[in-house]
């Protein structure tokens, strides 16, 4: 348990690494699970709601409390956090490889979300104690780098371990093998890792987070009923989440009137770029995680494929995401400011449709596809990587990471929202005018994706020059 003043380079690195797998875990078990839910639905004779769930509920808990997660670390320690997060998602993934039914399933990936949630702010917190502000710039880079390829090599090793089938295990095999990483992940953490924590801890305000809870379950709880049909409850439900979100805000108003911890400074919406950017979080985050649902369920169930070829097929996409974040926006956001979102997002609009519409419509082949997978992670990476910065340009240095915070919360939220929304069009569709599923659901992809588009273009002009 060193302190920090005592680290040598070599501790710092290894502490580094430790970190770098705890960011694999949380990312990869985002995006592996979509190339399994076929082989997960089979194998359980789940309901569609079971199965959006499987996804959705990971993304949901960890929305939820990835703020909460920050403030237990600012009290009771980084570093502890850290390994508490660690050791819950490790028992958390193990609850998932032994889940005997759908409910248990899903129940298991719930507290993988919640436990993520605790993990993933402390990596951040720590890379503050470790590194020096120049070094930072490097690692933090580094840690862009490593995500960016988690989120390529989790449908691709799924599909491996899947097809691998060891031991009889099937999918069961993408959650057991987070046992070995997490324990690998707790010993590094136990011997690398300083012990620090805030010195002015800022609280927590835990009835806002039981009010917005509320709100959002309120919301999508009736979404993934679709295939079943909504009576009685299903509409209370709905009708329910306004009034909620209300509650929330006035909530959260008042404790920040009354200078008490709040679960947001309200204050942050009225900056324009930061109330567009979180709009545009939400609309891309859901269109993103229901075109990857809609993508992985399509091959498999309309077009016959592999889970192997299905996470294969990802690669594309992947690759594309990565250029566009990493010379596209990069290069070309200070120069042409939102136009250059409005841009990706129209042409993640047009190849994810030709995409989907060519898997079960047209039934285009590989190599047409390719070339389109590829467009659609250009178009994603070009958006997705402008959206923060845009965002927090105008945002004073005082609410950065309040800010920041945020706007991960909404795009996790939206990402359940995503997988509600499309994922019940696609179950729910049934073929309806002679059209397959996938067509079905970029209904819900491509009014998401204009949305995005629309808010981008509501941007100022010059966005850059000004900073409360």
């Amino acid at each position: 348990m060193p302190q920090t003043g005592t680290l040598t380079k070599r501790q710092q690195n290894l502490a580094l690494v430790t970190l770098i797998v705890a960011v694999v875990l949380e990312i990869v078990d985002l995006t592996i699970v979509n190339t399994a839910l076929p082989a997960i639905s089979a194998d359980f004779g789940a309901r569609a709601e079971a199965v959006q769930w499987i996804v959705a509920g990971y993304a949901l808990s960890f929305a939820l409390l990835l703020m909460a997660g920050g403030r237990l670390g600012d009290s009771f320690g980084y570093r502890r956090m850290f390994l508490f997060g660690v050791a819950g998602f490790t028992l958390a993934s193990a609850a998932c490889g032994l889940a005997r039914t759908a409910e248990e399933l899903v129940a298991a990936r719930l507290l993988q979300g919640a436990t993520g949630a605790i993990m993933s702010p402390q990596a951040l917190a720590l890379m503050q104690v470790l590194f020096d502000p120049l070094e930072r710039v490097r690692k933090l880079a580094l840690f862009g780098l490593v995500g960016g390829l988690a989120s390529i090599a989790g449908p691709v090793l799924g599909g491996i371990l899947i097809d691998a089938n060891l031991f009889g295990l099937g999918w069961r095999l993408i959650f057991l093998i987070n046992l070995p990483v997490g324990l690998l992940a707790l010993v590094s953490g136990w011997y690398f890792l300083p012990d620090r924590r805030s010195a002015r801890p800022a609280g927590f305000d835990a009835p806002g987070m039981a009010l917005f809870g509320a709100a959002v379950l309120g919301l999508l709880w009736p979404l993934t009923r679709a295939e079943a049909g909504w009576g009685a409850r299903e509409w209370a439900a709905l009708a329910c989440a306004a009034p909620l979100f209300a509650l929330g805000w006035r909530h959260v108003a008042g404790r920040v009137a009354q200078h008490r911890p709040a679960l947001f400074d309200p204050a942050l919406l009225a900056i324009l770029p930061f109330r567009l950017g979180m709009a545009i979080s939400v609309a891309f985050a859901a269109a993103n995680a229901g075109f990857l649902l809609t993508f992985a369920f399509a091959l498999q169930a309309e077009r016959g494929q592999s889970p192997l070829t299905t996470g294969l097929l990802h690669m594309p996409f992947g690759l594309g995401a990565m250029i566009g974040i990493a010379v596209l926006g990069r290069n070309f956001l200070p120069r042409y400011g939102k136009w250059v979102l409005v841009a990706g997002g129209a042409a993640m609009t047009l190849a994810a449709g030709g995409v989907l519409a060519g898997i079960g419509l047209l039934a285009l082949s590989w190599p047409v596809l390719v070339p389109l997978l590829l467009l659609t992670g250009l178009g994603m990476g070009a958006l997705s990587g402008c959206i923060m910065p845009v965002s927090v340009a105008q945002v004073g240095n005082d609410h950065a990471g309040a800010a920041s915070a945020l706007l991960k919360t909404a795009q996790q939220l939206g990402a359940a929202l995503g997988i509600a929304l499309a994922g019940s069009v696609y179950f729910a569709w049934n073929n309806a005018l002679g059209l397959p599923p996938s067509t079905g659901a970029f209904t819900v992809i491509g009014l998401l994706l204009a949305l995005c588009v629309i808010f981008a273009a509501q941007l100022p002009e010059k966005i850059f020059n000004k900073r409360g």
